[in-house]
């Protein structure tokens, strides 16, 4: 049993699903996002609004922390000036202040995007180059190096899981990208009693037989994912028909954000849920 965890992003919707199960793990759970409020707290969770792109905010969550599950962003392309602050200044103010507070550990929502300009048939694996295809992808790149740095430089471990689609299967894509509920928290599950994990990458995927990702290589962390999207497959299939090999979107890991301007997030906002 953990002392303290801290959660960001606690309002979001893996936020939102990984808070009873992180409130089973520790003594005391602080949970913090930028709304007003959470409802239905554990006996042992408080909520502190935060803006995790203030670093006195920040800090002043980590007093006594062991493990942090940093998943507070925006979810979504967009400008990079409307992304500097939370995604990129704010996993900056995140690992400087959890390492300053004697952290052990940081497990981030990083994300497929940062590999998300590689085709889908190359069934990345978890040591595949940086090719991000936003500046949501290029945010969770930064990220990764700064867990590695600080794991290099400084020893504070970090698991980085690149979650695919935390998100009902509503398109033939997620029949390979889905993450189910269970499964994300049964890998944060992980990330977090693993004994030792240095820095660490994963893919947050289920057992899907048409998985596009290699986790192979980060069997150590002992996930083993238990859902399988093929159950939604002649339903999704059946609507969507034959794909089109001409789509970028449909031809690189990163789906709608491979053909989204840059800065825009309208085809992006189409895959909400790729965290």
């Amino acid at each position: 049993m953990l002392k303290k965890i801290v959660l960001t992003g606690a309002a979001g919707r893996c936020g939102t699903i990984l808070r009873p199960a992180l409130a089973k793990m520790c003594d005391e759970l602080v949970s913090s996002d930028i709304v007003e409020s959470l409802t239905d707290l554990a006996p042992n969770e408080t909520y502190v609004r935060a803006d995790i792109a203030d670093y006195a905010s920040v800090a002043g969550l980590m007093d006594g922390v062991e493990m942090v599950c940093h998943f507070g962003a925006i979810v979504d392309e967009g400008p990079f000036e409307q992304l500097l602050g939370p995604n990129f200044i704010g996993s900056y103010n995140v690992w400087e202040s959890a390492q300053k507070a004697g952290a052990r550990r940081i497990i981030y929502a990083s994300s497929i995007h940062v590999v998300g300009m590689h085709p889908r048939q190359s069934f990345v694996g978890i040591d595949a180059a940086h090719r991000p295809d936003s500046f949501y992808g290029l945010a969770k790149c930064f990220t990764e190096d700064l867990g590695r740095m600080y794991w290099e430089k400084r020893g504070l471990e970090s698991v980085h899981l690149r979650i695919l689609s935390c998100a009902p299967v509503k398109n033939a894509r997620a029949l390979g990208t889905w993450l189910s509920d269970g499964d994300l928290v049964h890998l944060v599950e992980r990330a977090i009693d693993t004994p030792t994990t240095g820095f660490a990458v994963i893919y947050g995927v289920s057992d899907n037989d048409r998985a596009p990702v290699d986790n192979s290589k980060a069997a150590f962390l002992g996930y083993r994912p238990r859902d399988n999207a093929e159950q939604f497959a002649a339903e999704i299939l059946s609507q969507e028909g034959a794909g089109d090999p001409t789509d970028l979107a449909q031809m690189v890991h990163g789906g709608p954000f491979g053909t989204v301007e840059l800065g825009k997030g309208g085809a992006a906002a189409a895959a909400k849920g790729d965290d």
